[in-house]
Parts: C-alpha cells; structure tokens; sequence
C-alpha cells in the first residue's frame, strides 16, 4: 500500500452569533467561529489534510463559499462526504492528527468528544485520531483572542 500525506490549515475569527462548534463539538464561549458553513475550523482543516494527501483540490473548490448550498453547513456532513470520495476514489484512511490553536475557551475538556467525532465520521479506530490544544502564548491576533487556527495532518493509502 502506498502512503501519502497531506497538511491542512484553517482560521476563523470569532464574532458570529452562533455556537462555536469545533470537531463537531458545540463548546460553550461568549461567540461562534465566522465563516459560511457552520466555521468548524477543525473539520476544516481535516477536510483540507485529507483533499490534499489525495490530491483532490481543497474544501474552496468543493465547498464553495459562493454556493448557498453550504451556508451554515454542518461541517462534519462535509467531511463524511469528502471520507465518501476518498473511498470512492480507491483510498483508505490512516491517521489524522490535529492541532488547534486559541487562547479561549479551554479545549482539554472537549478533546476525547472531538475525537470520537473525528473517528466516528472517518470510520477510524480512536488511537488513529490524535486532537491537541495549545495556546499561542498571547502573541498576534490569535494570542490576543480574536481567533483560532487549526492545523491537520492526514495520512492515507492506496491509489
């Protein structure tokens, strides 16, 4: 089996009057993440790891923010459809490790949720998922709390 790699990246700033959401996870904070789906920057960036190991474009060209159709859009749907085309397409998942970024709220408790998400939609067993939190240690805009970042690796087989 051969095996690729691929990195994934997305931010949000925070403002939008909605739950933040964050691998599928609803956490409690003052505001939801901007963006056109639901701005669950964690799937985000695991849809982009995934589409990029495949080299299969990124969650722009197939999730357009200029399609109604994804205006607040459950991104974890979007991400069962992106595991779909990858098993389409003859892969298979590996792994998937992500990094999330902010310096609120506190994601420790809501790491093991996110998780069993990520696993559950990839059809992934648990120790194939890794989700950590770090702080940016008040440093640029994130560090101040307007925002997050995410980062994701997605390793998969075949093809």
């Amino acid at each position: 089996m051969r095996q690729r790699f691929g990195i994934g990246y997305d931010s949000h700033t925070f403002g939008a009057k909605r739950p933040l959401k964050l691998g599928g996870v609803e956490i409690e904070h003052s505001s939801g993440l901007t963006g056109h789906s639901d701005g669950d920057a964690v799937a985000h960036a695991v849809i982009d790891a995934l589409l990029g190991a495949a080299a299969m474009g990124d969650i722009g060209r197939l999730f357009p923010d200029t399609d109604e159709r994804w205006k607040g859009a459950d991104s974890i749907k979007l991400l069962a459809e992106v595991k779909r085309r990858l098993v389409a397409a003859s892969y298979s998942l590996v792994n998937v490790d992500v990094t999330v970024i902010t310096e609120a709220p506190r994601l420790a408790p809501h790491i093991e949720e996110m998780r069993n998400n990520l696993a559950n939609v990839l059809q992934l067993p648990l120790n194939a998922v890794s989700v950590k939190a770090k702080t940016n240690e008040k440093m640029d805009a994130v560090g101040e709390g307007k925002g997050l970042q995410v980062f994701a690796v997605a390793s998969i087989g075949g093809a």
